[in-house]
This record gives structure tokens, C-alpha cells and sequence, in this order.
């Protein structure tokens, strides 16, 4: 039983440090649809680096870099040209899905390296995301740089009267955001399933980006959602475990997509921004031209 919550953890681990950097980024007022492609540029070269160089923190750090790379191209699109940030982030995700499909290719099949030593059962990864969440909280909270990724989510055009580089800041939360996406994809591939296949992901990014609304843009329910989630990816893996004999395990599989529509639809809803909408950040996901 243990094994089984361990390896939920282990899930919830990759969603909570993918929708952390979504989180960052929406809170500057750049909404990113495009998760799974940032992931699975990040799980792809990291993968391939790892598999090519036998060094773990070779592969991370490629992973993270390109993820970093995904991040500045977005807010070029977004903050600089000021396109529709919906559309920047579906190319993303496209272009991940194709490009990855391609590089990748050559390097089906396992990683063939030693596994990431584990901590009772947990990958060292779970720890990283309780302290990412920590210091995000504090960061957004109680400094003077969180303040200006908030402003600058909330009204950019009062920030910059303040004296805040709204490009700047946003270039700066897009490009983390990136990062940690990056991160993400890349310890899904070198830890959780060090396995290369054809779109591997499956939909964790999308899962992820629902978990931002699901956690109202607060870094700790965000971490609750991610340990929820954690666990339903897992149960749809095993669900003989804890119901055995209980429904098929397809249609276990669709649980996690189920809910994550679910929470889609609500979030949509007018009872929803009338009743939790001050959460969300006034400017998400709208073009700032100074004037």
C-alpha cells in the first residue's frame, strides 16, 4: 500500500512543479495553454541528454534550459508583440508535440541508466516540490518582487505609473515559468517513467493547467490539488489496488481528464467568478501596450 501512495506522491510531484511555473506566470498576467509542450520539450532533451552524456544533472539542466527557451519564446509572442496568448500557447503545444515526436525518435525505449536513488519510496523530487511551493508562497507573499508580479497581473497600467518594468517583470515570471515546466517534463522522463515513447505525457500538462483554477492561484491548496491528482493518475494506473474488481480499468484511466474538464467547466461558470473570481488576476491573459 505504501508503494502505491509513494508513487502517487512521486505523480503529484511533476503537477505541482508544472503548475507552479503556470502559476507564476498567470499571477504576471500571461496565461499558458501550452504546458505539455514546454514538458515535453523538457522531458525530450533532457532525456537525450542524459541518455547521450550516462549524467543525470546534465539531463535537468538541459531540461530546464530548454523549458527556459519555450518560456522566452512565449512571452516574446505574448508580451512583446502582444498576440493572443491562448493562440502563442496552443503553437507551443503543437510544436511540441511534433517537434519532440521527431528528435525523439532515435532515442526510443529506457533511459538504460541506474535509477535516481529514492528516500523511503520517494523520489528526492517530492522534497524539491514542498520547498518550489514554500518559496514560491513566500516570494509572491511577502517580497517586494511578488508584489510586482502581482501588480503587473492585476492592474499593469497602475504599475507602470508605480515605476514597475511591466515587460520586465513579465519576461522575467514567463521565462521561471518555463523553467520549472521544463523541469517538470524533465523529471517525469529521467525519474517517474524513464522510458522515451511518442508522446509519452499523455495529457499531464493540460492536467496541470487546470490545477492552477483548481488551487484559486494560491501556491499551497495548488500543492493539495497536485497531491489529489497525484493520486487519481495512480489509482487509473492500479485501481486493483483500493477497488478491486470495481469498473475496468479504462474507464479508471479516464477519471483524472474527467475531473480536470470538470474543473474547466466550472471554473467557466458565471456562479464561479462571482462568488471565488477575485482570485484571478485581473489582467490574465490581455496584451499591455505602454502608453
Amino acid at each position: 500500500m505504501w508503494e502505491f501512495f509513494a508513487r502517487s506522491l512521486d505523480a503529484s510531484t511533476i503537477f505541482t512543479i508544472a503548475a507552479l511555473g503556470e502559476l507564476i506566470g498567470q499571477r504576471s498576467g500571461i496565461l499558458n495553454v501550452g504546458i505539455e509542450g514546454a514538458m515535453l520539450f523538457g522531458a525530450t532533451i533532457g532525456f537525450m541528454v542524459a541518455k547521450v552524456t550516462g549524467n543525470y544533472l546534465l539531463g535537468f539542466l538541459a531540461g530546464i534550459a530548454i523549458g527556459g527557451v519555450i518560456g522566452l519564446l512565449h512571452g516574446f509572442f505574448s508580451i512583446t508583440l502582444g498576440g493572443d496568448q491562448v493562440v502563442n500557447g496552443m503553437g507551443i503545444w503543437i510544436l511540441g508535440f511534433g517537434l519532440t515526436a521527431y528528435i525523439g525518435y532515435p532515442y526510443t525505449g529506457p533511459l538504460g541508466m541506474e535509477r535516481i536513488p529514492d528516500a523511503l519510496g520517494l523520489s528526492p523530487f517530492f522534497f524539491v516540490g514542498i520547498a518550489l511551493i514554500a518559496i514560491s508562497w513566500f516570494v509572491l507573499s511577502r517580497t517586494n518582487l511578488g508584489l510586482k508580479i502581482r501588480s503587473v497581473g492585476e492592474n499593469p497600467s497602475v504599475a507602470e505609473v508605480s515605476g514597475i518594468n511591466v515587460a520586465k517583470t513579465r519576461y522575467l515570471s514567463v521565462v521561471t515559468s518555463g523553467m520549472l515546466m521544463g523541469l517538470a517534463g524533465a523529471i517525469y522522463a529521467l525519474d517517474y517513467n524513464p522510458v522515451w515513447n511518442y508522446n509519452f505525457l499523455m495529457g499531464w500538462g493540460f492536467i496541470s493547467l487546470a490545477l492552477v483554477f483548481f488551487s484559486m492561484w494560491n501556491p499551497t491548496i495548488l500543492l493539495g490539488g497536485s497531491i489529489l491528482f497525484g493520486t487519481l493518475w495512480q489509482l487509473s494506473l492500479n485501481p486493483q489496488l483500493l477497488f478491486p474488481n470495481l469498473l475496468s480499468r479504462y474507464i479508471w484511466r479516464t477519471v483524472p481528464f474527467a475531473i480536470t474538464i470538470g474543473v474547466l467547466v466550472l471554473m467557466s461558470t458565471k456562479w464561479f467568478s462571482s462568488r471565488w473570481g477575485a482570485a484571478k488576476p485581473e489582467a490574465l491573459g490581455q496584451p499591455y501596450e505602454k502608453e
